[in-house]
């Protein structure tokens, strides 16, 4: 199984610097892969931890990690597709690919915060239909020569686009969520499987749905990747009174971390983005230097 680890962009951290020194810690300390979360305004359970402190943008965190790493695998955990152009996510994702040297992993989700989607004019009703087709827009713009996609809201021929991205046929996709449509999104047109807040009996559910749901459409199932963000308890900061109500490991016993994670991966997770959430940067990285130490090796 492989492990990941997140960056916290969205815990109001007021130097920048220090979100961005944990990308090459990871790194060094052997993780996997690096994750980064997505909202544009402070509001509800954001506001409520952060009120008006950063909460620094998902692609533009990525691009700096991007050259100060060379090996670990740079992923969004996850991106509300529905907040964004397609096209123009298309163009700064395979930018980001072309630079980082194919290490980009989009997590994509179709988003929750009614307060977001109310700012941005954008219909909540129709998240779900505007997911799927930020999906379609992008796959044609990194795969076909001469891209054309045809809807009412999106209308294009005869356009070239590059950068292509480097990882072929295109950048993974792994759908968030857990919902009915994230498990039809995750198997037909999804790369992967990436939900939150799911007990390991919950996961395997899912797993199966999706793999039934996959081979039905004519889809090798063997080839979706299982993945899970998975939240770890942080001591010695704030911590997210949110994640409370998620499935949680410990971050305080290695050994109940291992049972865990271990429970996780005969439910079939693949890899596994273990969120630390909290602020406090000393705490964060004792917790990562833990986790190397004690944890990942176990599953290497």
């Amino acid at each position: 199984m492989q492990i990941g680890v997140t960056v916290p962009n969205n815990w109001g951290i007021e130097d920048p610097k220090e979100v961005l020194a944990i990308g090459s810690l990871a790194e060094d300390l052997g993780f996997d892969s690096l994750w980064v979360m997505d909202h544009l305004f402070n509001t509800g359970y954001i506001r409520e931890r952060l009120e008006d402190r950063p909460y620094y943008h998902p692609m533009s965190t990525l691009s700096y990690l991007a050259a100060t790493t060379s090996r670990i695998m740079l992923g969004t955990s996850v991106l509300v597709l529905p907040y964004h152009n397609p096209v123009e996510l298309a163009k700064y994702a395979a930018t980001l690919d072309q630079i980082s040297g194919g290490r980009v992993i989009l997590g994509v989700g179709v988003g929750a915060m009614t307060e977001e989607f109310q700012a941005l004019g954008i219909p909540m009703r129709q998240r779900g239909s505007l997911t799927d087709e930020c999906i379609a827009v992008m796959k044609e713009l990194w795969t076909s020569a001469n891209p054309s996609y045809h809807s009412d809201r999106w209308n294009f021929d005869n356009l070239l686009f590059s950068p292509k991205p480097l990882q072929k046929p295109h950048i993974p996709l792994w759908i968030g969520g857990s919902s009915p449509g994230a498990l039809r999104r995750a198997a037909t047109s999804g790369d992967g499987w990436h939900p939150t807040g799911l007990s390991p009996e919950d996961y395997s559910l899912g797993r199966l749905d999706i793999s039934q749901q996959a081979t039905a459409a004519g889809r090798d199932a063997s080839a979706l990747t299982m993945s899970m963000r998975i939240e770890v308890e942080v001591h010695g900061g704030p911590s997210s009174s949110r994640a409370a109500s998620l499935a949680r490991v410990p971050g305080d016993d290695p050994g109940q971390m291992i049972a865990a994670l271990e429970a996780y991966q005969n439910a079939g997770v693949d890899h596994a983005v273990l969120a630390l959430n909290s602020g406090d940067i000393p705490s964060i990285k004792t917790l990562m230097e833990r986790i190397s130490q004690d944890v990942i090796p176990h599953f290497k």
